[in-house]
């Protein structure tokens, strides 16, 4: 069952087109968001997050029309969104800055202690709750970054390179944390870290030049990579199929056969 539809979506940054007619239907699950710099990926994330509005197309999430005004905060309401660049207070705690944005996102004020208890605690940062965030680590912020995300159990959680800063021991924790959150929502995580997406992602959208490359899932696109007689791009399958991926792409200007939805 879909919780997110795209339909003919278009995205302009001045004269620059960031994305260009794409079409993605996604579900429950982790779903990873590929590709290389300045192939769209942020563009699509901050659509989503209904925080930018396109030049062309339609967008329905969780059955709501976000083009129309009314309909925003109902959506908004359900969905965690954390961005590249995250703005945040350096005076609050970790505790006051996550309850913040759950009273933004209008959680009942009953639940919002125990809410933002378990998220906290569900990033891993539970001894550091009463801690003010400009004395945290940058990998510490991006965890409460993470937490505000969750804080209000979201259908839909939109991350944009949420790994940035982590440490490889609190990647596999965090690889962990996604799938727990895909059994019931639908989550996509944008990285440029192909082996995040191999180790948490039930499916792969590969966008290139604004537009789909690949879909599928990770052991399709690590199966294009055991194809390749390429030894010499990326250290295993699936970076080796990631690259063969945007060759196909370049070479027809469509997705690969079989891999597009």
């Amino acid at each position: 069952m879909s919780t997110i539809r795209v339909t003919g979506l278009r995205v302009r940054h001045r004269r620059t087109v960031a994305l260009d007619g794409v079409d993605l239907t996604l579900g429950r699950g982790v779903h990873g968001l590929l590709g290389p710099n300045g192939a769209g990926k942020t563009s699509l994330i901050r659509v989503l997050a209904t925080v930018a509005q396109p030049a062309e197309g339609r967008v329905e999430i969780l059955g709501e029309d976000v083009g129309e005004a009314g309909r925003r905060g109902t959506v908004r309401r359900r969905l965690g969104y954390l961005p590249q660049e995250f703005g945040h207070y350096p005076g609050f705690t970790v505790r006051e800055f996550v309850a913040y944005v759950a009273w933004l996102k209008e959680l009942p004020a009953a639940d919002t202690p125990a809410a933002v208890e378990r998220a906290v605690e569900r990033v891993g940062l539970g001894d550091r709750a009463d801690a003010r965030l400009r004395t945290l680590s940058g990998g510490m912020v991006r965890r409460v970054g993470i937490a505000q995300a969750i804080v209000n159990d979201p259908d839909v959680l939109l991350l944009d390179e949420p790994t940035a800063g982590l440490d490889p021991e609190q990647r596999v924790e965090f690889r962990a944390l996604l799938r727990g959150l895909g059994a019931s929502a639908t989550v996509i995580v944008s990285t440029h870290l192909v082996e995040d997406v191999a180790a948490a992602c039930t499916e792969v959208t590969l966008l290139d030049a604004g537009r789909v490359a690949y879909r599928g899932t990770p052991d399709a696109l690590s199966a294009l990579g055991e194809d390749s007689d390429d030894e010499g791009v990326g250290d295993n399958p699936i970076e080796r199929g990631y690259t063969a991926a945007l060759r196909a792409h370049r070479a027809s200007g469509t997705p690969l056969e079989g891999a597009a939805r």
